[in-house]
């Protein structure tokens, strides 16, 4: 009986840590593939429109604020530097950092006055960590718009994606107005913890609520995200289908066995009278009894192990969710009846003649 319980229980644990990891995989999947990059960008819905961070701001204002990552606007301006066209782009730094974080620097984040410039970028214009380059903007004749001088900045650090990240210098947008004058944005990356379903509809909404802003979604991202999590949740769900099942041969066997060795008790007692039915509530009663234990204890270990895996696999904690409990008791009942059916056959067809010959 004790190898039963212990059956059970193991069995309990990991359906209830498997099922607790399978309704949280989602948001843990979620949450390491925001270090991929953004999921959602936001774009001037037509030529007309204007496209600034009031803009920005309303559309994300539709997205709930427990799944809302970080948001990311870019403008992008032909500066010179050294004499040479480049392309700046204005950000908010703060933002970038939640929705780049695969960004690679050397050196550090720019302040006020300092720019980071992209590893391309830097090898062509031979600067590095520390340089001064001087900038100047032409707009799009050639009538310099800044003064004379241009603006000076100080290279903070230099960054490398291995992308077309590196082929840009990145200023804050502030600093990139000052040099270039007022302008839109000509786009804005989201970055927003949820499943595909939760993405579409929340693009539905932006593109609906007439801002004058289009959502997209980055199906590299999305598409990939959703197609990871389909398969291991498959696998979580074959899994725990195998672990029942093992279990129910492992408590079958358990109890076969402890029929066979109480075959000549359960003889006596139908020679004394005793019902079928007697019988069988007093095996299927041990069964119930092993299930509420095991379902119990399984339900508290699943959760310890459900946290060791969500720890050392996506180094963040889980919650417990207290349907869970019932759940787990209830499973491990059934599956505790079921491998009792066919013990309990075989107990009410002991032949008292037979089992107490010779007694």
């Amino acid at each position: 009986m004790v190898v039963a319980l212990l059956a059970i229980s193991v069995g309990a644990a990991i359906l209830s840590g498997l099922v607790t990891i399978y309704y949280d995989v989602p948001r843990q999947m979620g949450a390491q593939f925001r270090n991929y990059g953004a999921n959602m960008i936001l774009v001037s819905s037509g030529t007309d429109t204007e496209f600034d961070l009031d803009a920005v701001q309303d559309a994300v204002s539709l997205i709930s604020g427990d799944e809302l990552v970080g948001v990311t606007p870019y403008r992008y301006e032909t500066v010179k530097i050294h004499d040479q066209p480049v392309v700046a782009a204005g950000t908010d730094m703060n933002g970038a950092r939640t929705t780049s974080p695969y960004w690679h620097i050397e050196g550090e984040w720019p302040a006020e006055g300092q720019a980071l410039v992209g590893k391309t970028e830097a090898e062509h214009l031979g600067l590095k960590v520390g340089s001064t380059f001087n900038v100047t903007y032409s707009g799009e004749g050639d009538e310099e718009v800044t003064d004379d001088f241009g603006t000076d900045m100080t290279v903070s650090g230099i960054l490398e994606t291995g992308g077309s990240e590196e082929d840009y210098i990145y200023i804050s947008l502030d600093e990139l107005e000052e040099i270039a004058g007022d302008g839109s944005l000509d786009i804005a990356e989201v970055s927003v913890s949820a499943v595909k379903e939760s993405l579409n509809d929340y693009a539905d909404r932006i593109n609906n609520a007439d801002l004058g802003v289009s959502a997209r979604l980055v199906k590299r991202v999305t598409s990939s995200e959703s197609s990871v999590l389909t398969k291991l949740q498959a696998l979580v769900l074959i899994v725990t289908i195998v672990v029942l099942v093992l279990t129910m041969i492992c408590v079958a066997t358990t109890m076969t066995a402890v029929v066979t060795e109480r075959r000549r008790e359960i003889g006596l007692r139908k020679a004394l009278g005793a019902s079928d039915g007697s019988i069988i509530g007093e095996f299927m009663g041990e069964g119930v009894m092993l299930g509420i234990i095991g379902g119990i204890l399984g339900a508290v270990l699943g959760f310890v192990f459900a946290q060791f895996i969500s720890m050392n696999v996506f180094s963040s904690s889980i919650s417990f969710r207290p349907l869970l409990l019932p759940v787990t008791v209830i499973v491990s009942v059934a599956v505790t009846g079921l491998a009792c059916l066919s013990p309990v056959r075989s107990a009410i067809d002991v032949d008292p003649a037979l089992v107490l010959k010779g007694e």
